[in-house]
């Protein structure tokens, strides 16, 4: 492991004062970081084969409680679709564990015989996993994964309205690694998680990494707060549907994925972008999927209570069914059967309320002139949110995948497929992750689908090749021959 700081970091305003809830979550997130340093000691004195057993037991755990912990997170949040997040659950206990299985995180990674290097992957340390209260379970069962591969301990700290099913989770999984042969504190949590416990957490001496999954104003504290942090915050994702596309089997995708629990997921699509000459069929396709959209009235109904004062979405809205949005907007007329909700929308901004992140079954929709509108579009809006995130298109013609691809600014793009399952690697190639980094234009640290890669550091070998004399006159010295 990382040797600890020699200077810890000054204490942040606040993080010893607030309310007595707020010096407790302090005080029970510096105990969680000196447990997990302790453990993190022996995790790092383990090869990959002794991890792999722990990271192993995770998973069979993470599968036999699938239901339960999905029962439990729907109970407790309100939020989202129990059967969907026992998928979730399943996700992470199978696919994730699938990828990393049989990949080598820890010790000698590879040698460059030519250039006489040895690679070797070195636990980082103590990790600060942020738990949101969207995908707490599933979150949880990824991340214990992800570190324990790596030989990182790591300390959760769970959104406060899903602090019962993460400490479940949490507690199972501790059970499962000291069953397996580690040490149970190579998996803490906080209790009585608040923002002061979180940020104490974050800027603790012997907290080596962050892992941020959240809200945008959780996820800024990750970046400034001095510990090298990945995170991702809001994904605003545009779908176009491209006159190339078999117009149902994508209008068709685009509900699977933003009915999949609800609308949670960070991937799903928030806007749907086409051109006028697709715009009739595309509206009918949706209807007959199930689809309803608003008029003048219903739309500023829903508009004005969608997002509070500070440009959020309205929590009272997150996770919830398209029949509970309209009940909690006051919205009358709309079928009961209606899947999702679509808004027309011709702007982007806080003036325009359907344009940003909408955590439930609902969409904007646009129509623009011509492919250029489009493509247009779909740069303003991953700008305004999400910019870095995910992309999706449908499209039968690859010259116009390839152009899109280029153009927007997306980590990931996703083509014919739903985005919510595509995006996190469910229905693509893409490595299978609950966080998904948005690289520099997003701010992040990554741009990946973030793995066990991610959380060790890459320890080089090098064997000397010449000798201060050689170097005079070496002709490939200044890379001219």
């Amino acid at each position: 492991m990382e040797r600890a700081r020699t200077h810890p970091r000054p204490v942040r305003p606040g993080a010893t004062g607030g309310t007595d809830r707020d010096r407790r979550s302090v005080r029970e997130a510096g105990e969680c970081v000196r447990r997990a340093a302790r453990a993190g000691e022996r995790l790092a004195g383990m090869e990959q084969e002794e991890l792999d057993r722990l990271v192993e037991a995770v998973a069979r755990t993470g599968r036999d409680h699938a239901g339960e912990l999905a029962r439990l997170a729907a109970e407790e949040t309100g939020f989202g679709v129990a059967e969907h997040k026992r998928l979730k659950n399943l996700f992470a206990a199978r696919r994730v564990y699938a990828a990393i299985r049989g990949m080598k995180v820890v010790g000698p990674l590879g040698e460059d015989r030519a250039e006489r290097t040895w690679d070797f992957g070195v636990p980082v340390g103590v990790v600060a996993a942020l738990i949101p209260s969207t995908n707490p379970t599933s979150t949880v069962l990824y991340k214990a994964m992800i570190c324990l591969k790596a030989g990182d301990p790591v300390v959760f700290s769970p959104h406060p309205g899903a602090v019962r099913c993460v400490l479940r989770t949490v507690e199972l999984l501790r059970e499962a690694v000291e069953r397996a042969g580690g040490p149970a504190d190579a998996l803490t949590a906080i209790g009585a998680p608040t923002p002061e416990g979180a940020r104490a957490l974050m800027g603790h001496r012997d907290t080596r990494r962050i892992l941020a999954t959240g809200g945008e104003g959780m996820v800024r504290a990750a970046y400034s707060s001095g510990t090298p942090a990945i995170g991702v915050g809001a994904g605003n994702v545009p779908v176009c549907l491209h006159p190339s596309c078999d117009l149902a089997a994508a209008v068709r995708r685009v509900m699977d994925s933003k009915t999949f629990d609800n609308g949670l997921i960070c991937a799903a699509e928030q806007a749907v972008v086409v051109e006028r000459s697709l715009a009739d069929r595309a509206r009918a396709e949706f209807v007959r999927q199930g689809g309803v959209f608003l008029d003048r009235a219903q739309r500023a109904a829903l508009g004005a209570r969608l997002l509070r004062g500070d440009g959020a979405v309205d929590p009272a809205l997150v996770g919830r069914s398209a029949g509970e949005v309209c009940r909690l907007a006051g919205l009358t007329g709309v079928p009961r059967s209606a899947r999702v909700l679509l808004a027309e929308e011709d702007g982007v901004g806080r003036d325009h309320p359907f344009s940003g992140e909408k955590l439930c079954p609902v969409l904007a929709f646009y129509e623009e002139a011509d492919e250029e509108g489009v493509l247009a579009r779909c740069v303003e809006l991953l700008r305004y949110q999400g910019a870095g995130h995910t992309f999706a298109l449908h499209a039968g013609d690859r010259r116009v995948v390839e152009r899109f691809a280029r153009a927007v600014p997306a980590s990931r793009v996703v083509v014919n497929t739903p985005s919510a399952l595509g995006g996190i690697g469910a229905t693509t190639g893409l490595f299978p992750a609950l966080t998904l980094g948005c690289g520099a234009i997003g701010g992040c640290s990554t741009a990946n689908n973030v793995g066990p890669m991610d959380l060790v550091d890459r320890k080089r070998v090098a064997w000397g090749r010449r000798e201060l004399a050689d170097l005079e006159g070496d002709p490939a010295g200044d890379g001219l021959v």
